[in-house]
């Protein structure tokens, strides 16, 4: 069922929840005069709302805030995680499997990464997924070419500052190797932009492929490339205690 009364709060806040998509996604279309309540349309995102009803976008009604919904999708290589891009290079959207409703991803994975890309209906739970504060564990199986020791590699768990961007505890473990490549698990909890390659190549080694295995409890497990299909409530609600569980450390 879909709710279309809710709490007091930002029309950015209540439409991301409906799945419109992210706050700012939100926020960039009430710029562009896409947004309208009651035939008027808004010109701030500075309003508060506590009905759904009559808010429309691209003059289509919004449906409402239903239940969220979480996919897991295997991106393959070659593909940008964004709705469209102005170079015209090819990006999730072309190669989404019908029969999804509205989704947006939860965080990037580079163009050239491949492996596990969460998809939602709930912007909200897409914002609270994507702050490294969330702490909720991401891993990678990683090819990469040169030499390191594992000394080299346990050490990434005490964090790492590289150009002034400091990474917190990271994993990091040998899986096998195949002449001059490695491959490796790596677990991040933070997510910052392109972190497993920048810390490699720190201990000096040459990303080659990278793909992400899990998110949290959720896997990619048997998922065949372009594929995707829904998580079931029970995995949703263990990413939900994750989140709880990291509130108090954020204040």
């Amino acid at each position: 069922m879909r709710q279309t009364e809710v709490a007091a709060q930002r029309i950015a806040k209540a439409l991301a929840r409906a799945g419109v998509g992210s706050r700012r996604d939100i926020e960039r279309m009430i710029a562009e005069g896409r947004i309208a309540i009651g035939g008027e349309v808004l010109t701030s995102p500075a309003l508060n709302i506590t009905n759904l009803a009559n808010v429309t976008v691209d003059g289509e009604p919004v449906a409402g805030i239903a239940p969220a919904k979480l996919y897991r999708f295997h991106k393959p290589a070659g593909f940008l995680t964004a709705a469209r891009d102005p170079a015209g290079r090819p990006t999730i959207m072309d190669i989404l499997p019908p029969g999804l409703p509205r989704v947006v991803p939860v965080g990037r994975l580079d163009m050239n990464t491949e492996g596990l890309l969460l998809l939602t209906t709930d912007g909200e739970l897409k914002r609270a997924l994507e702050l490294p504060s969330s702490g909720v564990p991401r891993v990678y199986r990683v090819r990469a070419f040169g030499e390191v020791t594992q000394a080299a590699l346990e050490s990434l768990a005490d964090g790492v500052t590289i150009d002034g961007v400091h990474y917190g505890s990271i994993l990091a473990d040998i899986e096998r190797k195949t002449g001059h490549n490695l491959w490796l698990i790596v677990t991040i909890r933070e997510g910052k932009n392109r972190e497993v390659r920048r810390v490699l190549e720190h201990v000096g080694l040459q990303v080659n492929r990278l793909i992400r295995v899990a998110y949290g409890p959720i896997g990619l497990d048997d998922l065949p490339p372009r594929m995707a299909d829904e998580i079931p409530d029970s995995d949703v609600a263990l990413l939900k205690a994750m989140l709880k569980a990291t509130k108090p450390e954020q204040r």
